[in-house]
């Protein structure tokens, strides 16, 4: 008898896990006779729903209590568990059983073996998911406004019950962060693009954000009330349980009958299990505790094996039922619910009891290859994840070298800052497309693509300070023009008035551009002045009719010879007929005012006719026929006039063709590597050569316009 009782009190103490203990009513009637005695035993099932903590279920594990309680229970030691074996030997029974059940003991020791209990397999350790992971996204929610999300939080806050609404809650601030991100990056991008400096913006509360945090406020405030009213409920569940232990220790130690014994027992685990929870850091000493002297109490009744059978078997449906619950999960969609579930099906199979030995291993394989395969989906979707993050950190990345490219170049020109920046802004349009990085590179690649463009709009800044002072600068030279021209405008000295207003108008050329505001009036003065000079310089010499009338007829004859000259297959050749046809035309004078632009027009048509069907040669050619064009109009009165406007258009062609060369140079820069796409490449090299050639023409006669 006591090589049993210190047995069972052994492998208790091997084992650290605890097991959940159908109770059972035996009632034990003994006899005094010579056939023996007769053992009537009847089954009623008890269910024992506290929560047992042991060691981690599955991934991540279960959430441990954080309190830990003021009066903490302490394991029953080896010589207080030996004083226990003693009281329930034999020899200390109540006298009026004391042979009946010596009796009973040694013939059931002789039928039965003591069962060994069940140790639970290792569970699979597999890596903690984040908080973030473990919130179900709300099909509900989606399509609903800031507004629509705070209206809903603020009438679900009113449930003080936190545990009621807080998966609701943790939907409802994930959808409202994701608008207000949204809204917060399209203020962040209008501030660029209106000149702001990305370190000086700043974020406003709206109402409607304030009214958010209000209420999550109050959810907060609940539900850090409903712990610690928790915490409190537990501390005073641990008392009420340790005072259950003293007393099934004295039921052990009792002399009383085994009827009332029993019955004081069941009343003790009813008691038990009506109690709610205890600190986490004293749960498992509560159980090891509670659960020895539950054995300890079988053990001074002696329950029969056929019993424990039963138990077992009743262990064994309940673990297939969890199997099956644990299969049905493959089925799940939502690998949140399914990794959920699984931690629930796993705390739940820790309260199970044993099962018999032949189908130990056999149901917890089964269990086990469920979890298996729940664990594999949820590694492979989280390895999705992860790949998607990496490939949007590599697209990242390729956005930042972009970005940093454009940092790199000096721009002196307003058109190419403003071309830049619209740039940088199509790239920070894709940036927004892209989804997030790892939590560990994403606010590190934020940083580099945000430094690039606090540096790209922090040199734009300076160009502009400086190209205003430098405008200033220029509206005051012009300004002193424009006196000087007013100063000429009425003087009769033709001659020298000529020629000092024709020196103002080369200089006034050399002065870059002035402060937009300023550009038309001071382009108007300072013409206005220039042109009442000239004015009067032509009416001065109207006198001159007959001259210009000879003049004019001189002219129309010199364009009949010209519309009758061919150009030929010698340049030289046909300069020089050209240079022939120009000087006559200039030593022939002036003609009458309202001839003037008509004749002109003409002569100019058919030379530059010429010019034309000569420029599609080479551009060498173009270049030297442009620059005898000029020379041409040296002695002409208009000549400023058309050159300036000459000027203006080679200009404007020249800085047109520029930006279709960069925007050609960029796009090919995006082409993917494909056959296809080296084509395209190839098509558009061809483009821009063709484009780079048509430039330095433009340029050579920009060049010559401005000599």
């Amino acid at each position: 008898m006591h090589a049993n009782f210190h047995d069972s009190l052994k492998n208790i103490e091997k084992n650290s896990h605890v097991f959940h203990n159908n109770s059972y009513i035996c009632k034990l009637n003994c006899k005094i006779g010579i056939k023996g005695y007769s053992l009537a035993i009847k089954r009623i099932e008890m269910e024992n729903n506290e929560q047992l903590t042991q060691n981690p279920a599955i991934e991540g594990g279960i959430e441990n209590e954080t309190t830990t309680s003021k009066a903490a229970t302490k394991a029953i030691d080896g010589n207080e568990k030996k004083k226990i074996v003693k009281l329930i030997q034999p020899s200390i029974l109540p006298g009026k059983v004391k042979v009946e059940v010596n009796t009973l003991v040694a013939e059931m020791i002789a039928e039965t073996a003591p069962v060994a209990d069940e140790v639970m397999p290792e569970m699979v350790d597999v890596a903690e998911p984040d908080e973030d992971e473990l919130v179900e996204d709300n099909a509900d929610l989606d399509g609903l406004n800031k507004l629509q999300l705070v209206e809903m939080l603020e009438e679900l806050v009113q449930d003080s019950d936190v545990q009621n609404i807080k998966d609701k809650v943790a939907a409802i601030r994930l959808h409202f962060n994701k608008l207000n991100k949204e809204d917060m990056d399209n203020e962040l991008d209008q501030f660029l693009q209106g000149g702001g400096e990305a370190e000086s913006f700043q974020h406003v509360e709206d109402p409607i954000e304030q009214r958010f945090n209000a209420a999550f406020g109050i959810f907060k405030a609940n539900r850090a009330k409903q712990n610690e009213d928790m915490e409190k409920q537990k501390v005073e569940n641990l008392a009420k349980k340790q005072a259950i232990l003293d007393e099934l220790k004295e039921i052990i130690a009792s002399d009383d009958s085994l009827k009332k014994t029993y019955d004081d027992f069941r009343a003790l685990q009813d008691r038990w299990k009506e109690i709610g929870p205890v600190p986490a850091a004293e749960n498992s000493n509560l159980w090891n505790n509670y659960h020895f002297l539950v054995e300890k109490f079988f053990d001074k009744v002696r329950i029969g094996r056929e019993l424990r059978d039963l138990d077992m078997k009743k262990n064994l449906d309940a673990k297939i039922e969890l199997c099956e619950k644990a299969e049905e999960l493959l089925d799940e969609k939502s690998i949140t619910k399914a990794f959920k579930a699984l931690q629930k099906l796993h705390e739940d199979w820790k309260e199970v009891g044993p099962v018999p030995q032949d189908k130990k291993d056999e149901i917890w394989e089964r269990f086990k290859a469920a979890t298996d395969k729940i664990n594999q989906i949820r590694r492979e979707h989280y390895a999705q994840i992860e790949e998607e993050q990496t490939g949007n950190l590599e697209a990242k990345k390729a956005l930042c070298e972009k970005a940093e490219e454009l940092i790199a170049e000096d721009y002196t020109s307003v058109n190419a800052w403003q071309k830049k920046s619209d740039e940088l802004s199509e790239i920070f349009g894709v940036w927004k497309t892209i989804g997030p990085a790892s939590k560990k590179d994403n606010e590190e690649i934020w940083q580099r693509f945000r430094g690039t463009m606090d540096a790209f709009f922090a040199k734009k800044k300076e160009f502009f300070a400086t190209l205003k002072d430098r405008q200033t600068e220029n509206l005051e030279r012009k300004t002193q023009l424009c006196i000087e021209a007013e100063a000429l405008m009425e003087s009769t000295d033709w001659k020298n008035a000529t020629e000092q207003i024709k020196k103002l108008q080369e200089e006034w050329k050399t002065i870059g551009p002035v402060p937009k505001r300023h550009t038309d009036k001071i382009w108007k003065r300072f013409r206005a002045a220039c042109d009442t000079f000239f004015n009067r310089k032509n009416e001065h010499f109207s006198g001159r009719r007959t001259e210009e009338e000879a003049n004019l007829a001189a002219k129309k004859a010199l364009i009949e010879e010209i519309k009758a000259f061919e150009i030929g297959p010698s340049r030289n050749e046909n300069m020089e007929a050209i240079k022939a046809f120009q000087k006559r035309w200039i030593e022939i004078g002036y003609v009458p005012m309202k001839y003037k632009d008509a004749i002109n027009k003409e002569y100019r048509e058919l030379i530059d006719g010429f010019f034309d069907t000569m420029r599609k040669n080479q551009n060498e050619a173009s270049t030297n026929e442009f620059r005898e064009m000029m020379e041409g109009w040296r002695d002409d009165p208009n000549a400023n006039d058309r050159v300036r406007r000459e000027r203006n258009t080679l200009q404007t062609r020249i800085q047109k063709l520029r930006d279709e060369i960069a925007a050609m140079e960029n796009n090919i820069g995006f082409f993917s590597n494909s056959k296809n796409s080296e084509l395209m490449r190839a098509e558009y090299e061809k483009k821009i050569n063709k484009a780079k050639e048509d430039l330095k023409v433009l340029e050579a006669k920009l060049k010559i316009a401005e000599e």
